[in-house]
Order: structure tokens, then C-alpha cells, then sequence
């Protein structure tokens, strides 16, 4: 099958596995280069470990720690007539370079917040670890069936209190307009905290402990993200804000759950950067692409592999938390010499100049990859099995 890219909003519905597997090489020759990561954690359970951030954690565990790893993750597979989703792909590759490469890796695809995909993995870890040192919660979801009361809940991107206008970048067609999103209402403040929050990342935690699957000295982390106050009223003071000031909530939970095995909980602050979750949120993609223009023009950006390694390579042991006890990692991101020129440009730019003041182009090339498009030594013309297997999956 010949696959090319078919873009619905901020969704890419189609991915190729070639290019999904070239992107997933690229990530892992980024951290061989950097050599090993010494005294790494050595078996790393990721939850939400098939795109972004969670992908790149495992990446950098196994091939900077020689980590043996499980990941978790809900993707859809391919067959004849249709391509898999990009995590899908993406985790048949990391397995199959895992394994060249000696390393144990085994993945569970299915709902991440079920009583049954818990018991499964708990069941993995007993069989086959017998302990984890490092637990990674990645999740990004839009809805969650709550495991004990069976409700759906749904996760929404708005402001509280009222409604929010800004200037929006329109990534199909390049326009930088304006939006009006309007204020949470209901239970939508309760309903995202639900889905996005830190409860379902300390039930992790719990069926870990009840098992006694976690090593001394393991370490837990959720990743979460800040930004400028430009974007305070969508997302950092906003529905999904609330979520994660949740999330901190229960990392300082953890933090004495964790306690007997001298064990630690982090939430780490990440960069903004392109991911299948961020494009979905109105004004950021305008951001990020402003964002990229400065950071590749003073040598400091990075991408969810370099952000990843870092936090292994020096944040687990020289952590530098800020005054709420977080790790930054979005540290160069937020330096005064980045953000001055960002929100200055963001005062001037229009659909005229948007080329000349952001990185339009950098922000499309970077959503294409994120489904194997648009990488080199890729042949896109030629025919393709899309009905990959992820070997551990049967």
C-alpha cells in the first residue's frame, strides 16, 4: 500500500511505518551519540509510551540506560487496506531495535486507565522484571472510562471564568486569526481533572506497591508543562491547568507513599513542543512555532528526545527543583532572552509576516514526522506493509 498523509484539523489520519520507524532510528542515534547514560535506571515501566514524550522516555531509558522497558499504550494496528496509527508503528520499531540491541521490551496496547490493563502489567512485571526502578506517566487522553464507577469522562481545553480571545495560527491553511473559546461550564473543571489529573497515575503507583514491584530507591514521574502567561488562560489557569495542579497534588502524595523505599515522585515541567496533544490546543501551535524561529536561532532548542535525555542523563541525579518542587526541563525555554523576542513577535505577527517572525515551516515538518512523513531516506512512491506487528503484542 502506497500511504500518504491525510490531515483532518490538527490530526494527521494516516501513517507510514517506514517513516515511523526512520523517526524512531533518528531518536535513538541522537542518544548513542551522547554515550551511555551512567548509573540510569535499569527497568523503566512507560505508560503512554507509543508517541512524544512517552516514546522518547523509553527510547532514552533503553538505549542511554540500557534500560529493559514495558510500555502501555492505546494505538490502533494496521491491516492491508490501512495504515496503523503512528504509535503503533512507532512501537513496533522501538521493539524491534530493542531487541537487535539486547534489550528486554514488552508492550501492552489498551486502555492505560482499566483496573485490567493494571493487572496485566503487574502480572508482566512479576514474570519478568520482578521489580521496576522508574515508572513514567505520559498519558494525554481526551476521555477516560473511570475504573471504579464505570462513568466516561471527558477532558476539555477552555478557560474558567470567562472567555478567552487570542490570535490563532490556522495550521492547515497558514492564517493567523483570531478565537473566542468560550469558559468551562458544569463539571467540565471536575470532568478534566478526572481524565487528566494525578489520579490515575497514583493507582499506577498503588498496584506497584501492593505487589511490591517497586525497587529501593525507585523514581516516579508525570510530565506536565507551564508556559508563558500569554497562554495562562488555556491552559495554565485553565481546565487544563487544573489537571495538573492535580498532578502535583499527588506527586507530593507519592512522595510519602514512596518514602519507605527512599523512593521519590517528580512532576517535570517539559518544553512546548510539537506532540499529537499539543496541536490540539487553540493559540499554542502560533506559540510553538514563534518558539522554534528564536530557540533554533540561539542554538538551544530541542525536541522531545533531547528533552528526554536530559531528564535522564542529568535530572534524575541533579534534579534543581523550583520553589513548588518541580523539575524544569522547560528551563531554556523560559530565559528571558527567549521569551522577550517570542512575545514581542507575537504583538506583530499576521498572516503576511508569520514566514519571516516564526518557524510555520519548522512547526508543519515537525507535526509530519510525528506520523513518518516527510523524512529522508524514506521512499513515500513505494508500496508498504502497513499491517506491521508489535512483536510482543500477539
Amino acid at each position: 500500500m502506497i500511504v500518504v498523509p491525510k490531515i483532518r484539523g490538527f490530526i494527521c489520519t494516516t501513517a507510514h511505518p517506514d517513516g515511523c520507524a526512520k523517526h524512531v532510528a533518528e531518536q535513538i542515534a541522537v542518544v548513542k551519540n551522547r554515550g551511555p547514560i551512567e548509573n540510569g535506571p535499569k527497568k523503566v515501566l512507560v505508560i503512554g509510551s507509543s508517541t512524544g514524550y512517552g516514546l522518547s522516555s523509553r527510547i532514552a531509558a533503553a538505549f542511554g540506560s540500557g534500560a529493559d522497558t514495558i510500555g502501555v499504550f492505546f494505538e490502533k494496528p494496521g491491516d492491508a487496506e490501512r495504515s496503523a496509527t503512528a504509535g503503533w508503528y512507532n512501537s513496533a520499531a522501538f521493539e524491534k531495535e530493542a531487541a537487535a540491541a539486547g534489550f528486554y521490551a514488552r508492550s501492552f496496547n489498551g486502555d492505560a486507565f482499566s483496573d485490567a490493563m493494571k493487572a496485566e502489567v503487574v502480572a508482566a512485571i512479576k514474570a519478568d522484571l520482578g521489580q521496576v526502578d522508574c515508572v513514567i506517566y505520559s498519558l494525554a487522553s481526551p476521555r477516560r472510562v473511570h475504573p471504579k464507577s464505570g462513568e466516561i469522562l471527558k477532558s476539555v481545553l477552555k478557560p474558567i471564568g470567562q472567555s478567552y480571545t487570542n490570535k490563532n495560527l490556522n495550521t492547515t491553511t497558514g492564517v493567523v486569526d483570531e478565537i473566542t473559546i468560550p469558559p468551562a461550564e458544569g463539571d467540565d473543571v471536575a470532568q478534566t481533572i478526572a481524565v487528566m489529573g494525578g489520579e490515575d497515575w497514583e493507582m499506577w503507583i498503588d498496584a506497584l506497591l501492593a505487589e511490591n514491584l517497586l525497587a529501593p530507591g525507585a523514581k516516579t514521574f508525570a510530565y506536565s508543562y507551564i508556559g508563558p502567561d500569554l497562554t495562562w488562560p488555556i491552559y495554565k489557569n485553565g481546565t487544563i491547568g487544573k489537571a495538573k495542579e492535580d498532578l502535583e497534588r499527588v506527586q507530593r502524595a507519592l512522595d510519602e507513599k514512596l518514602a519507605p523505599l527512599a523512593g521519590k515522585a517528580w512532576v517535570s515541567v517539559n518544553k512546548a513542543l510539537v506532540t499529537q496533544a499539543s496541536s490540539a490546543i487553540p493559540v499554542v501551535p502560533l506559540y510553538i512555532s514563534l518558539l522554534y524561529k528564536i530557540m533554533k536561532e540561539q542554538g538551544t532548542h530541542e525536541d522531545c528526545i533531547e528533552q528526554m535525555d536530559r531528564l535522564f542523563r542529568d535530572r534524575i541525579f541533579n534534579p534543581k527543583p523550583d520553589e513548588a518542587g518541580r523539575i524544569r526541563l522547560d528551563d531554556w525555554e523560559m530565559e528571558p532572552s527567549v521569551q522577550q523576542p517570542v512575545i514581542a513577535n507575537w504583538q506583530k505577527v499576521t498572516t503576511e509576516n508569520l514566514t519571516e517572525l516564526a518557524d510555520f515551516d519548522g512547526y508543519q515538518s515537525s507535526f509530519l514526522r510525528l506520523f513518518g512523513f516527510g523524512l529522508e531516506g524514506v521512499d513515500y512512491g513505494a508500496d508498504t506493509d502497513t499491517a506491521t506487528k508489535v512483536p510482543s503484542i500477539p
